[in-house]
């Protein structure tokens, strides 16, 4: 059995200062090990197509999912140009993007599914009734006071914050459809015989003719 080497206080501090910096490593593996879902990863089969729950569990249960397409409607209702956000599904694209296992969608998941929660409780505090039951009125009156979060009142701030970032998710799903480009006129890449370039009047506001 070799004898014990005395280390210098130099080495002391050295082997300290590596055992410290692999601390974070360590919980990082910790946590990632935690998780369930795998995501993407670094080379996704971007040719490939995905249904919900195909890459990892989703989140919504059937009632939620019902609450989620009511509050979607109420963001984007139908109208002459475009159908609904529940009619393009939208409110699965967000469950598909809460239930992803990144940093981001991780702290999604907690705003809306607490949110959601949240609009369902004051739905029968107010009107005696879950919020999918309400009519288009009482789903309004609650709206108003959590639609704008710099002047919403102080019992309703949290509440604000997750419709804001409800209001978001909707709109991304909803305007990156087919449906949803055609409703803002979005043309995109779409190759064209020819090209006339910009109108004269935004050549001229633009000081550019």
């Amino acid at each position: 059995m070799s004898e014990l080497r005395p280390i210098n206080r130099r080495e002391a501090i050295k082997w300290v200062l590596a055992a410290s910096a692999a601390l974070p490593l360590l919980d990082r593996h910790a946590i990632a090990a935690q998780r369930t879902a795998m995501g993407y990863g670094y080379d996704p089969k971007l040719m490939d197509s995905f249904k919900p729950g195909d890459l990892w569990p989703l989140t919504f249960t059937p009632e939620q999912r019902k609450a989620a397409a009511a509050l979607c409607d109420l963001i984007i209702p139908a109208d002459s140009k475009s159908p609904s956000a529940s009619q393009l599904n939208v409110q699965d694209f967000i469950d598909e993007w809460i239930s992803a296992p990144y940093p981001k969608q991780e702290r999604d998941r907690t705003v809306v599914v607490e949110g959601l929660a949240w609009l369902d409780a004051e739905s029968k505090k107010r009107f005696k009734h879950s919020f999918v039951d309400l009519t288009d009125a009482q789903k309004g009156q609650i709206a108003d006071d959590i639609c704008y979060e710099p002047k919403a009142a102080a019992h309703f701030k949290k509440a604000a914050g997750f419709f804001n970032r409800f209001r978001d998710l909707t709109t991304s799903g909803f305007y990156t459809t087919p449906e949803g480009m055609k409703d803002i006129q979005y043309v995109g890449n779409i190759p064209q015989t020819s090209f006339e370039g910009p109108p004269p009047e935004v050549l001229k506001y633009l000081k550019l003719a």
